[in-house]
């Protein structure tokens, strides 16, 4: 998705559009629009009042920590999937009974979804693993 940045008037101080970037890269939640974003800070600063080198270097620490971030968001990811899928096989050859009790039956396979995990009884009804449920 394209981020819009607004660029800043060059009467702004540096450490103002400095705190601006580093805010929309954060509202972005990718490091590729941060670095966007820093590029077009380069790009659209006053030449007459160059950026801080503190500033820059703040920025590029920034950088790294929303970089930092988004690996660590990355493996928190694969380790939640890698718990969901051992609870999936979990439940095979057990009894659910969905939260309102109308479905309940033996789990033949569980899918595993954007929507969350989903256990396929033995008679191909679909039951929506979540508050509610019972497994016994």
């Amino acid at each position: 998705m394209p981020v819009t940045v607004p660029i800043t008037p060059f009467a702004t101080s540096n450490s103002t559009r400095a705190a601006s970037v580093a805010n929309a890269a954060a509202d972005a939640g990718n490091y590729n629009a941060f670095l966007q974003l820093l590029v077009t800070e380069l790009r659209h600063q006053d030449p007459m009042k160059p950026m801080d080198p503190t500033q820059t270097v703040t920025q590029l620490a920034t950088f790294a920590s929303v970089e930092q971030a988004i690996q660590t968001n990355s493996l928190l990811a694969s380790l939640n999937e890698n718990s969901a899928l051992s609870q999936a096989s979990s439940l095979i050859g057990r009894t659910v009974s969905s939260a309102d009790g109308k479905t309940s039956g033996v789990v033949k396979s569980v899918m595993i979804d954007d929507g969350g995990m989903i256990a396929v009884l033995a008679d191909g009804r679909k039951v929506l693993l979540g508050p509610g449920v019972t497994i016994s």
